[in-house]
C-alpha cells in the first residue's frame, strides 16, 4: 500500500530522477525538465488531497504550502528558461544543476529531521553556485560565486556545530521530538541556547544581510532564470528554517535579539541603498537583501505568521519581478525621472491617519472573529507601511490636504489592511504560535521603521538638500561595508583571479551620474 506519510519526499525524489536522467543520457533535457517540473506541481498538489481523502487526515500544512509554492516556482522559471537559454553551449549543464537545485529545496521543506534539513540547505548552495558560475568566461561571476561560497561555508560550520549540540542534548535529529521536548521547557540549557544563536547566524549568513551581502548584489551575471530560482526561492529558505524552530527561537532572547538586530539594521540601510539605484536588477537585489532583513526581524519578533506571509508574498513578487525585468524598464522611468515632490505636513498627517486605521479596523473585526488579536510590533509595521498609501500624487506633485486625498488615502489603506487581516487569520493556522514580545526590541523596530520611513521623505522632499546630498554617495556605494569584507575574503582565502581583478570586475567605480564605467 503506498505510503502517503512519504510524499513529500516523493517531490524531491521527481526532482532527483529528472537529474539523473540528464546526466546520465545527456539528451531531451528541456523535455526532460519541463516534465519533471509539471509532475512535482501535480504531485505538490494532488498528494494532500490524495491524504485527506484516503486516511481522513491532511499532511503539515507549512510543508505542504511550502512543497507547492517550491513546485510552481520550479515549473514556471523552468518554462522561461527553456526560451531563454535556446541556443546556450551550457544548457546541459544548466539543466542538472537547476533540477539538482529544485530537488535539494524540495527536501528542505518536505523534512522534519534536522539532518536531512541541513544537508539539504548545504547542497542547495553546492549545486547553485553552478548555475552562478554558469557563464565560465566571465570573472566577476566567478569572484561573486567565490564569495558566496566562503559565506555559505561558514554557514555550514554554523549548522554542524547546531546539530552536534542538539543531538548530544536529544540523542536524536527529530523535529518533532525537539519540539516535545521544548514544550516541557521555560528556559533552554547552555548547549540549547547556543543551537538556537547558532541557527540564527547561519541563517543571517545565508540570507545576505549586512555586512556580508556584497555576494547577493553582485550576482547579476548569472541568467535572469537563476536570479529568479535564488532571489524567489533559495535565499528565502532561511526564513523557512528559523519558522520551523520556533519553538526553539522563542526561548532564546539572545537569538532573538540577534535577528532583530541584524534584520532591522539590513532593512534599514538596505531599504536607504534602494532608493538610489537605477539599474532594476540591482534595485531588486538590493529590495531582496531589505526583504529578507524584514523576514529575520519580524521571525526575532515572533510574528511567524507575518514572516510566513511575507516568505510567499516575497517569493512570488521576486519571480515575476525578475522574469519580467525588462518590461519593469519601461514602466518605470516616469517615476525614476520624474520624482514627485511630497508636501511635509501631508506626510506627518499620513501616520496619524495610518495610525487610526491599524488601530481601529481590528477591533470591528473583532466582532466577528474574537479571537483575532494583533501584536503590538504588527501594529507598529502596519502603521508606518500604511502611511505612504495616504500620499496622493497628481502629475509630478503630492499633495494630501484635500478631502480627496484623504478619501483615497483610506480605500487604499483599508484594502490593504482587510487584505492582510484576512491572509494574517490564515496563516495563523499554519504558522507557529506568535512568540513573547520584547519591549526592548519593540523600540528598536519602530525607530527602524521611523528612519525608513523618514528616509523616503527626505529623499522626496529635500533631494538637494545638504544632508541628502552627503547621504547619498555612502548610500549608492551601499556604505562601503562590502569593500571591508572582499579585502578580508581574498586574504583569508584567496580566488584563482587576484585581487586587483577582482577589485576591478566588482568594485566597479561610477561617474557623479550614477553610470558605471
Amino acid at each position: 500500500m503506498i505510503d502517503l506519510t512519504l510524499s513529500g519526499y516523493w517531490i524531491a525524489a521527481l526532482y532527483g530522477l529528472g537529474f539523473l536522467t540528464c546526466l546520465v543520457t545527456r539528451q531531451y533535457d528541456w523535455a526532460v525538465a519541463r516534465m519533471t517540473s509539471r509532475l512535482a506541481l501535480l504531485a505538490s498538489l494532488g498528494f494532500p488531497l490524495i491524504s485527506g481523502l484516503l486516511t481522513q487526515s491532511l499532511p503539515p500544512a507549512l510543508s505542504t504550502l511550502m512543497g507547492g509554492l517550491i513546485a510552481l516556482l520550479g515549473w514556471v522559471i523552468i518554462d522561461y528558461a527553456s526560451r531563454y537559454l535556446e541556443g546556450d553551449t551550457g544548457q546541459h549543464r544548466f539543466v542538472c544543476a537547476m533540477l539538482f537545485t529544485l530537488g535539494s529545496v524540495a527536501l528542505l521543506v518536505k523534512s522534519d529531521n534536522l539532518l536531512w534539513m541541513m544537508l539539504a540547505w548545504s547542497a542547495t548552495s553546492l549545486s547553485l553556485h553552478f548555475l552562478l558560475t554558469h557563464y565560465r568566461d566571465r570573472k566577476a561571476a566567478k569572484i561573486v560565486a567565490h564569495k558566496k561560497f566562503l559565506v555559505s561555508r561558514m554557514a555550514d560550520v554554523c549548522l554542524i556545530a547546531a546539530l552536534v549540540l542538539i543531538y548530544q542534548t536529544l540523542g536524536s535529529f527529530s523535529l518533532p521530538a525537539l519540539n516535545q521536548h521544548l514544550s516541557q521547557m521555560t528556559t533552554l540549557s547552555p548547549a540549547l541556547n547556543s543551537a538556537a544563536l547558532l541557527f540564527a547566524v547561519a541563517a543571517i549568513l545565508k540570507t545576505a544581510q549586512l555586512p556580508l551581502h556584497g555576494w547577493l548584489i553582485q550576482v547579476m551575471e548569472a541568467p535572469t532564470p537563476v536570479s529568479a530560482l535564488l532571489h524567489a526561492g533559495v535565499v528565502n529558505m532561511g526564513g523557512f528554517v528559523l519558522i520551523s524552530l520556533a519553538a526553539l527561537i522563542n526561548l532564546s532572547p539572545l537569538s532573538q535579539s540577534v535577528l532583530v538586530i541584524v534584520g532591522g539594521t539590513t532593512a534599514l540601510l538596505a531599504g536607504w541603498v534602494m532608493m538610489t539605484r537605477i539599474s532594476i536588477k540591482v534595485r531588486l537585489a538590493w529590495s531582496t537583501c531589505a526583504q529578507m532583513g524584514f523576514m529575520l526581524m519580524e521571525i526575532g519578533l515572533g510574528l511567524y505568521e507575518l514572516a510566513l506571509l511575507h516568505l510567499i508574498a516575497h517569493s512570488v513578487y521576486k519571480a515575476y519581478s525578475f522574469l519580467s525585468a525588462g518590461d519593469v524598464v519601461a514602466q518605470t522611468v516616469h517615476k525614476d525621472y520624474f520624482p514627485p515632490v511630497v508636501q511635509v505636513h501631508g506626510v506627518l498627517a499620513a501616520v496619524l491617519l495610518s495610525a487610526v486605521i491599524v488601530i481601529g479596523l481590528p477591533m470591528l473585526w473583532q466582532q466577528v472573529l474574537p479571537n483575532l488579536s494583533l501584536p503590538v510590533s504588527a501594529t507598529v509595521i502596519l502603521i508606518f507601511g500604511c502611511a505612504p498609501l495616504f500620499w496622493h500624487t497628481t502629475g509630478n506633485t503630492v499633495t494630501n490636504t484635500g478631502r480627496s486625498a484623504v478619501r483615497l488615502g483610506l480605500l487604499r489603506s483599508l484594502t490593504v489592511l482587510h487584505l492582510y487581516l484576512l491572509w494574517h487569520s490564515a496563516f495563523a493556522q499554519i504558522a507557529p504560535p506568535t512568540g513573547p514580545e520584547q519591549m526592548g526590541l519593540l523600540g528598536f523596530v519602530s525607530v527602524v521603521f521611523m528612519l525608513l520611513y523618514l528616509g523616503q521623505v527626505a529623499i522626496r522632499c529635500y533631494p538637494h538638500s545638504r544632508v541628502v546630498r552627503r547621504l547619498y554617495p555612502w548610500a549608492y556605494n551601499g556604505f562601503y561595508l562590502d569593500e571591508t569584507f572582499t579585502r578580508f575574503t581574498f586574504k583569508v582565502w584567496p580566488a584563482k583571479l587576484t585581487l586587483e581583478q577582482a577589485q576591478t570586475q566588482v568594485n566597479r567605480k561610477h561617474t557623479p551620474t550614477g553610470e558605471s564605467i
